[in-house]
């Protein structure tokens, strides 16, 4: 069964049960500073999973794309990737724990509408309990019923964990709840019954692989702590494609499916020298860098541009450590455009974008690289300390192995200890950086986020009216302090376009305006005009904010899934702080309400 095949088979099994299908959100996130990407499919959920109705109604399911970055070290073993495809199925206030658990076993099992997969090798995980909630019982008692009509042993099959494996949270505010996870035997091994034990050790070796999860979200965190149940029981469920492509097509790991074949197959043709795990590495990367730009994202020194860079620089490393041409990262996006064209068409829409920003990205690299062997030929001490290995690393890229290659050839040592150490130190502050960044979990619904969230739909607005039409939002980043816009526009605003722009905005919220919603079919909220990301997939029906006393004669008018306050006149005074590029063609502001 090909990765198309399985996508498709998902969506038909879910729609057949009434969910609606929607479009996958790009893969950086709208008003959400939680974090920089989309890490899982539930997160632009997030404001229907709190109450606000679905335009599509209370089931719905979808393919959605995704990137996380924190296991980085570990992709080049058989199942971390950086981009990854979530297929989900979601009850908003409708079924709950029978259904879900019930149509997730047989969507695994099933041959006739299913995956086929033997229910002899699935093994299912269930919450244990804890100060925050009790153990999940019913969700234990609904899986043993299934195993047992399969003519199974549940307590060899079914285990409880504890809230590190079993319980979901976004963060330390917003919908969460216990969830149950299922396992699949990807190993040549007949495994049967185990027991938790034995269960453990085949997970760390990676003979079991997760490729489902359902979530159950009945309580609500504020501040890190539960204070209580939602108004409504949803269901939040997740197959990660790769590793379930992985199960279907009998392989051992995700690079050998056919969601990775074609590119590995271009790496090895472009004269590897078959390192596997720097092969594995060099495409993951180009993979994930394809869909990013495809989706916006630009190289840069802060925030995703960052991670887009960091990502191309180590596929640079590794291609070079694999004997690849220079200049070969952008063959090998031909593959992976070519394999996700028809899935998300706008990678083959900004085919020579990506390809450019490819190219562009390794001279970059490269020039950095050549400034880095300066600075190494200047050390003269015979032993490369760990402070200036780190320096080659960080400011120039060097990795390692590359410094104490080039210490060998010198006969020099390098202190390796000393640089883990010097490592770990700028992870832990980075780390730290990061949770203090994005510590309000996702999408803030705090009253004066939400604030900034309409403000920056009058901003939006304004800077049409100022500058033109050809001004395009190319990214939106809301918090309880400020806003944070990215938008198209060739040159530095001057002093009065941004004070015409500040004076916009002000009227407005002066004006006291009511901010309203509507729920339309796409095609007739198109033609009202409404602003719309134009390199997105929007579901057949679409909910439009509109700001003003009819979206006739609105002022402005956006798809979005809100939250918005109920008139401008609430918002307080808005101020512009800065204005600055953050890459070619694009411009950032940074604003307060006051």
């Amino acid at each position: 069964m090909t990765s198309e095949e399985i996508r498709s088979r998902f969506l038909a099994f879910f729609e057949k049960r009434g969910h609606a299908i929607i479009p996958s959100a790009p893969v950086v996130p709208e008003n959400d500073p939680s974090v920089l990407f989309t890490t899982a499919g539930m997160q632009p959920l997030v404001p229907y999973l709190l109450g606000t109705p679905h335009p599509a109604g209370k089931r719905i399911a979808n393919v959605q794309k995704c990137v996380r970055t924190q296991d980085i070290e570990e992709v080049g073993d058989n199942t971390h990737d950086t981009f990854f495809e979530m297929l989900g199925n979601w009850s908003l206030g409708d079924y709950f724990k029978e259904d879900a658990i019930k149509w997730s076993y047989e969507l695994l099992t099933s041959k006739e509408e299913g995956f086929g997969l033997d229910p002899k090798r699935l093994y299912v995980t269930v919450f244990e309990g804890d100060e925050n909630a009790p153990r999940d019982q019913e969700a234990y008692d609904i899986w043993s019923r299934l195993f047992t009509a399969a003519g199974l042993n549940p307590e060899g099959h079914i285990f409880f964990m504890g809230a590190k494996s079993n319980w979901w949270s976004p963060g330390d505010n917003g919908p969460c709840g216990p969830d149950t996870e299922m396992f699949y035997n990807v190993s040549d091994e007949d495994l049967g019954d185990l027991t938790k034990e034995a269960y453990l050790a085949a997970d760390e070796r990676q003979q079991v692989v997760e490729i489902w999860n359902d979530v159950f979200m009945e309580y609500e965190k504020k501040d890190g702590k539960v204070v209580g149940k939602l108004s409504q029981q949803n269901v939040d469920t997740g197959s990660g494609l790769e590793r379930l492509v992985m199960a279907l097509q009998g392989k051992t790991n995700i690079f050998d499916t056919d969601l990775f074949a074609p590119l590995m197959a271009v790496i090895k043709e472009q004269g590897s020298n078959g390192d596997t795990k720097a092969e594995r590495i060099v495409a993951d990367h180009i993979r994930t860098s394809v869909i990013m730009i495809a989706d916006g994202v630009i190289p840069a020194n802060t925030d995703q541009g960052y991670i887009l860079r960091r990502l191309l620089r180590r596929a640079v490393r590794y291609a070079d450590q694999l004997g690849l041409r220079p200049g070969s990262l952008a063959l090998l996006a031909d593959a992976v455009i070519e394999k996700y064209r028809t899935v998300y068409p706008s990678v083959l829409d900004r085919k020579e974008t990506i390809k450019k920003e490819l190219e562009q990205e390794e001279q970059k690299f490269r020039k950095t690289l050549e400034q880095g062997l300066k600075e190494f030929s200047k050390l003269a001490t015979a032993t490369v300390s760990g402070h200036d290995a780190f320096i080659l690393f960080s400011t120039y890229g060097f990795p390692l192995e590359l410094t104490e290659e080039l210490a060998h050839d010198r006969g020099f040592s390098v202190d390796r200890k000393a640089f883990e150490e010097e490592l770990q130190k700028h992870q832990e502050l980075s780390r730290a950086g990061a949770e203090q960044k994005f510590k309000g979990g996702l999408a803030d619904h705090s009253e004066e986020a939400v604030k900034y969230h309409t403000a920056t739909h009058l901003l939006n607005q304004a800077l049409h009216d100022v500058l033109g039409e050809h001004v395009e939002q190319k990214g939106s980043n809301i918090t309880a302090e400020r806003l944070r816009f990215d938008f198209s526009h060739p040159q530095k605003m001057t002093d009065e376009e941004k004070k015409r722009v500040e004076d916009i905005v002000n009227a407005k919220i002066a004006d006291d305006l009511p901010v309203q919603t509507a729920i339309l079919p796409k095609e007739e909220a198109l033609k009202s005009g409404a602003r719309h990301a134009f390199n997105e997939k929007y579901g057949d029906q679409v909910t439009i904010y509109y700001i003003g006393d009819s979206l006739e004669n609105a002022y402005s008018k956006e798809f979005c899934g809100g939250p918005h306050v109920e008139r401008t006149g609430t918002l307080g005074t808005f101020k512009i702080q800065k204005e600055e590029a953050v890459a070619q063609g694009v411009r950032r502001i940074k604003g307060v309400l006051f």
